[in-house]
């Protein structure tokens, strides 16, 4: 044995492989740790100028001379700090903080998501749908690039919430805000997207239901974050007589049993009659303590409002979607979408009208 491999197995003995792993999660720890709170703190930093300069401009009347005094200042601060507080930084933090007005919800928020998470909130128009995105990627942990997706896709528009009046709407996302409170509205959409499958042509259920399974990671994705796969074809007997749930899953933050039924067709009244009675079966046989009702969602390739609506199937705890196994151009989703948001509120409101 040479001197060199003397020491080596000196070292391996005097070090062992359980010490080295456990000092180096604690420096990975104290990393992650550091960099959040450096994070955060450069987070509220870009909040505290942008208001600071916002009220320079706005209050003390001078809104004409905004764009002068901002280029005054950065090139000030830039001399002194260096890029990141260039003319279009400064302009990014007044946004910022005319976007987010509250301190006290950017300090919750900077726990969560960086400053990159703001920069892709900062261009949404509607404080609605900037405060959804902000706190579903709070509750769910969203990195920037996934952000970015969710925006894309148009998850907020796919929501039931954005089909809701803007007082009803507001009320749910505080709830969400301070008590963490998540409900079927925020987790569940319309459409869902499952181009990913790859299918074209025609296909049968059971096809489509393999191709779930053989890309499930991408469909709990599109599901969303919280749903657990439970089981396939899971069998329940009444009465001597088996039916079969197409998929079950559990969701963690709801803490529910979700059961997916797949239709090739439209959506029909008796699917409404089948779920009810998985639903039911599932509460008495499957639902453990400390669980809410188990819901369901009907995958179906089409649906007509009105008979959604006089089913009342949200007092059933079942959600009927659209699946899209092929994108359509994203002017023709956002078109659809905003004319189903648009009719969804005038119902509402037309139901608050006659209640009244």
């Amino acid at each position: 044995m040479t001197h060199d491999e003397r020491n080596t197995e000196k070292t391996a003995l005097v070090t062992p492989s359980v010490l080295l792993n456990d000092l180096r999660s604690i420096i990975e720890e104290t990393r992650q740790g550091v960099a959040a709170t450096v994070n955060a703190a450069l987070t509220l930093l870009y909040w505290r100028v942008g208001k600071r300069i916002n009220e320079e401009i706005l209050q003390g009347g001078r809104a004409e001379y905004g764009e002068q005094i901002l280029a005054t200042v950065s090139q000030e601060l830039m001399h002194d700090y260096g890029r990141g507080f260039s003319y279009s930084a400064l302009t990014r933090m007044v946004k910022f903080s005319q976007a987010f007005p509250d301190p006290r919800i950017v300090a919750t928020l900077s726990q969560t998501l960086s400053w990159s998470h703001f920069r892709e909130l900062l261009p949404l128009e509607k404080p609605l749908q900037r405060d959804f995105y902000a706190e579903m990627c709070r509750i769910e942990r969203w990195s920037v690039r996934t952000l970015r997706q969710k925006i894309a896709s148009m998850l907020y528009e796919r929501t039931a919430l954005s089909r809701k009046p803007e007082e009803l709407a507001r009320v749910e996302l505080d709830a969400l805000r301070n008590e963490n409170k998540l409900t079927p509205d925020l987790v569940f959409h319309d459409p869902y997207f499952l181009d990913f499958l790859g299918l074209t042509g025609a296909f049968q259920e059971k096809d489509l239901e393999t191709a779930i399974l053989r890309e499930m990671e991408a469909f709990i994705l599109e599901l969303g974050v919280g749903f657990t796969f439970v089981a396939r074809q899971k069998r329940i007997t009444m009465d001597g007589d088996d039916f079969y749930i197409d998929l079950l899953f559990f969701h963690r933050r709801l803490r529910r049993l979700v059961a997916v039924e797949l239709k090739l067709d439209k959506f029909r009244p008796e699917h409404k009659g089948q779920m009810e009675l998985y639903l039911r079966w599932l509460d008495k046989y499957e639902r453990q303590p400390g669980e809410d009702s188990p819901i369901g969602i009907i995958l179906c390739a089409g649906k007509k409002q009105e008979q959604i609506e006089l089913l009342e199937l949200g007092n059933s705890g079942i959600h009927v979607a659209e699946y899209l196994v092929e994108l359509p151009s994203r002017e023709l989703l956002r078109n659809k979408l905003h004319r189903a948001i648009t009719l969804a509120r005038e119902r509402l409101g037309d139901e608050n009208t006659a209640a009244s």
